[in-house]
C-alpha cells in the first residue's frame, strides 16, 4: 500500500514560546512509524502539516491512504487542517474525522457533549473575557486551562487556584497569553488515568494507564502539567512519574473506568484510535478531562505506546492496527 504520513514536526524557534510546538511530533516518532510501516510493506511518502504545497502532493501523487498525525498549525479547529483537505480529494486516512478532531481539541464543547450523555466531567465555567462572574456552584480548588489546546500547553502546578484572586489572575493571564477563551474547572484530587481505544473491527479498551506522581515532590508538579510532559523522565527536575499498567485497581472499578472511555470514544465519534484522560475521585467517580484524538506514538514516551505493550502488542503491530482499522472502514463505506 501507498501510504503517506503527515505530520507537524517538532522545531527549534528561540522566538516562539516555550510550549509553541509542544504539541508537534518528534524525528523519532515519524522514524518510528515509518520503520513500522515499512515493515509491514508498505511504501513511505512524507509531507509536512504546513508544506505550502499541500494541494498539489495529494493531486499529484498516487495515495492509497494516509496515515494521518498532524496537528495542525492555525487556530481552534487546526487538527481538522489535513483531513479537511484530504476529504476534498475523497483520499482515506487513519484517525477521526474533521468534526470529532475539531470537536475534541475543543474542552467546554467536549464536556457539554459528555454532561448531556450523562458521562462524569468536572463541573465546568468558561470566561471570555476575564472579567465575568464566578459561578457560586464551583467549588474550590479549581484548574484554570486554555480552552482549545493539546499537550497541557499553559499549564503548571500554579493553574490550580484557591481563591477568587488566584483565579482571575490566571484567568487573564492565559487569555493574554493565548488569545482564546479559558477553561475553567474543579480540580478533582485522586488518582491520574489515561485509556486508550484501539479499533481493529471493534473498539478494543487497551490496559488503563495509572500515572503516579508522588514520586515528583521535587518538581513541585503533582498532574500532568506542561512541564511534565514535555520533560518525563527528567530525573534532575525531577519528572518522574511512575506508571503502573495496568492501573492499581480493583475489578468494578476497572470496569466502570473502561466503559466511561468507550462512552467517551463513542460520543464524541472518533475513529481508529483515542486516548480518554480520567480522574478517579475519592468515591471511585471516574471524571473525563478530555479525549485525544490524536494521541502521541512515540514508541519510547507516549502513553498510548505503554497501553499497547501491556497488551502484549508490538510496535509495528499497533501502527498497522491503526491502519488497518481505517482501510476496513473505507472498504465498509465503499461498499
Amino acid at each position: 500500500m501507498d501510504i503517506a504520513l503527515t505530520f507537524n514536526l517538532k522545531k527549534e524557534d528561540e522566538t516562539k514560546p516555550a510550549d509553541y510546538f509542544s504539541e508537534f511530533d518528534s524525528q523519532e516518532t515519524i522514524n518510528a512509524i515509518t520503520g513500522a510501516l515499512e515493515s509491514k510493506g508498505h511504501k513511505v511518502k512524507f509531507i509536512e502539516g504546513d508544506h505550502p504545497n499541500l494541494f498539489s502532493f495529494f493531486k499529484n501523487n498516487r495515495i492509497d491512504m494516509v496515515f494521518n498525525i498532524a496537528e495542525g498549525k492555525h487556530g481552534k479547529f487546526r487538527e481538522s487542517e489535513i483531513p479537511a483537505i484530504l476529504d476534498y480529494f475523497g483520499i482515506p486516512y487513519t484517525g477521526s474525522s474533521t468534526f470529532s478532531l475539531a470537536l475534541a481539541l475543543n474542552k467546554a464543547l467536549t464536556k457539554k457533549i459528555l454532561k448531556a450523555e450523562n458521562i462524569p466531567t468536572p463541573a465546568f465555567q468558561v470566561f471570555q473575557k476575564g472579567n465575568e462572574k464566578l459561578d457560586r456552584n464551583l467549588k474550590f480548588p479549581l484548574i484554570v486551562k486554555p480552552n482549545c489546546e493539546g499537550s497541557a500547553k499553559g499549564i503548571n502546578a500554579s493553574n490550580v487556584v484557591h481563591s477568587e484572586k488566584e483565579l482571575f489572575a490566571k484567568v487573564k493571564e492565559i487569555i493574554n497569553a493565548y488569545k482564546q477563551e479559558v477553561l475553567v474547572e474543579e480540580f478533582i484530587d485522586g488518582k491520574e488515568l489515561t485509556v486508550g481505544i484501539l479499533e481493529n473491527g471493534k473498539p478494543v479498551v487497551l490496559p488503563i494507564l495509572e500515572i503516579d506522581f508522588s514520586t515528583c515532590k521535587k518538581s513541585g508538579e503533582y498532574f500532568y502539567s506542561w512541564r511534565m510532559k514535555e520533560f518525563q523522565g527528567d530525573a534532575d527536575l525531577g519528572l518522574t512519574p511512575t506508571f503502573h499498567c495496568p492501573a492499581r485497581l480493583d475489578k468494578e472499578t476497572e470496569k466502570l473506568v473502561k466503559e466511561t472511555a468507550l462512552r467517551t470514544h463513542r460520543a464524541v465519534q472518533c475513529l481508529d484510535i483515542s486516548r480518554t484522560d480520567i480522574r478517579l475521585d475519592k468515591n471511585n467517580i471516574p471524571y473525563v478531562l478530555e479525549i485525544n484524538p490524536l494521541p502521541g506514538l512515540n514508541p519510547r514516551e507516549s502513553n498510548f505506546p505503554i497501553m499497547a505493550y501491556a497488551a502484549g502488542m508490538k510496535y509495528e503491530d499497533l501502527i498497522e492496527a491503526i491502519l488497518s482499522s481505517a482501510s476496513k472502514r473505507r472498504k465498509t463505506t465503499d461498499g
